[in-house]
């Protein structure tokens, strides 16, 4: 797909064209979601908002079934197979260390159909753990919303916007864009060879900032404050926004300042409050010295002043 082309490429033969053209909508899909866990149903409502049909679903759990009726009511609940039999495309919304082992049973037991799109919404896989069902036929896609995901209704507003890392064949790129602006989302292509890298990337944010606050409320809490968030919804918001558009320079607090001091008062409270979140705060903290003296911030015997802090034993 080659960006000096000086004419308009025709639309691929599976009916996807350019996006951003209305007149190159995909055709109108027959859509199951085999999982149906937080992230599935709310990716199986946005496609059937955009005009395709969700056939079938699969789940086990009497939430994941509470959550394919909410989402996606009237849809059937079958088995892993009949999905796949029923539907042109296929969303595969399981965990990532289940995904390896589903399609390969998938492709055993014949389940996977030539021309079949059968896409995952794993964020540490790319294609390539498709390639059993590939081989079989089917046309593979791997679009990970960048998003946490409660399984409510609340999900499909936050699609609006949302990115997509997004990695598929060149012959499937259209294809890929298409469903995802389908869905309110938007791409965000990654090599197959930095998928896992990207998926680290993500987890780390997301999933340690959930820690952080949490232990952040606790603190709080245990300091008489009834509603932490009513003080850390501002801080962090504005702290959040810094670092997106100032990177480093956007660090503050005693560690950037060079207080060690203070950093040694804050060691010796959270040894009277929590068992486990003085090694969260030394980690941060040492990691946050670290950037503070390569960005300039406080010199090095500063910075050798507040590790010889959070490397004693006791506080």
């Amino acid at each position: 797909m080659s960006g000096s082309d000086s004419a308009a490429p025709s639309p691929p033969a599976d009916g996807f064209g350019d996006p951003a053209d209305p007149g190159n909508r995909p055709a109108r899909l027959t859509v199951g979601v085999v999982g149906t866990g937080r992230v599935g149903p709310a990716l199986g409502a946005a496609l059937q908002l955009a005009g395709h049909r969700v056939v079938a679903a699969s789940g086990v759990s009497a939430a994941s079934r509470r959550r394919a009726e909410q989402l996606l009511p009237g849809v059937r609940i079958v088995s892993p197979p009949q999905v796949l039999a029923a539907a042109d495309l296929v969303l595969l919304t399981v965990p990532d260390d289940a995904l390896t082992d589903l399609v390969a049973g998938l492709v055993a037991t014949g389940s996977v159909r030539p021309g079949q799109l059968v896409v995952h919404t794993s964020g540490a896989h790319g294609v390539a753990v498709l390639e059993p069902a590939t081989r079989a036929g089917a046309l593979p896609l791997a679009l990970h919303p960048a998003m946490t995901f409660t399984g409510t209704p609340v999900d499909l507003a936050r699609l609006a916007g949302c990115p997509f890392g997004v990695t598929a064949p060149d012959e499937l790129r259209p294809v890929a864009e298409a469903l995802v602006v389908e869905m309110g989302g938007d791409p965000e292509w990654v090599p197959e060879g930095v998928r896992p890298l990207y998926h680290t990337a993500l987890a780390h944010g997301a999933n340690h900032l959930v820690t952080l606050v949490a232990q952040a409320s606790e603190l709080l809490r245990t300091a008489g404050v009834a509603e932490p968030g009513r003080l850390l919804g501002p801080l962090l918001g504005a702290a959040l926004d810094n670092s997106l558009r100032s990177g480093d320079a956007a660090l503050t607090g005693p560690v950037a300042r060079g207080d060690a001091g203070t950093v040694r008062r804050h060691l010796a409270q959270l040894s009277t409050v929590s068992p486990d979140i003085p090694a969260a705060y030394r980690a941060m903290a040492r990691a946050t010295a670290q950037r503070a003296l390569a960005h300039g911030t406080i010199d090095e015997a500063s910075a050798a002043a507040l590790l010889d802090v959070l490397n004693e034993e006791n506080h």
